[in-house]
């Protein structure tokens, strides 16, 4: 089978330790997660995970199944990459003494970035978008000593309609 990237999205209650089981069952077939993300979902006390893994379409789908088995989980969906509109952050904390050049005020300028914090000794530049955005501007400032790098998790939506209030409710999971 084909890996792929592959977003599962899963919903929760917010019960100490689930995310430990949430991860063990990728754990225990041998899948990498990416990237997680978790926060609150547009339902009222229940969250979301967000989970990017690179994988076959098959394996996820039976991971996805083994997830909704979980007691705290109301529900687990897994989406491709054409199914989806997603973004990351990332924070680049560059040295000072190398930003004044116009070239690292381009570089800024052409990669839609911003700079969201200027210190005595760094400045801090953000950047929105996919982690292929990300790692290019990455690049980019590396020559104009990056000190450090963040890039949080994937946060994603479905391009489909997808009403989750009422699919969970209709499984009277809520």
């Amino acid at each position: 089978m084909k890996k792929q990237l592959i977003t599962v999205s899963i919903y929760t209650e917010n019960f100490i330790g689930l995310l430990n089981r949430v991860t063990t069952i990728f754990t225990k077939r041998h899948v990498n997660i990416e990237s997680i993300t978790a926060s609150k979902s547009e339902i009222e006390n229940v969250h979301r995970y967000t989970i990017l893994v690179e994988e076959s379409e098959n394996l996820i789908e039976k991971i996805v199944k083994q997830l909704e088995k979980q007691i705290d989980v109301v529900g687990a969906f897994y989406h491709l990459e054409d199914q989806t509109i997603f973004q990351e952050i990332a924070l680049y904390k560059v040295d000072i003494e190398n930003v004044c050049e116009s070239k690292f005020k381009e570089i800024i300028s052409v990669n839609h970035a911003q700079i969201v914090e200027i210190e005595k000794k760094f400045v801090v530049v953000e950047k929105t978008g996919t982690k292929a955005d990300t790692d290019a501007l990455y690049n980019e400032l590396k020559p104009f000593g990056l000190m450090q790098f963040v890039r949080s998790g994937r946060v994603a939506i479905t391009k489909q309609s997808m009403n989750i209030s009422e699919i969970l409710h209709n499984n009277k999971k809520i």
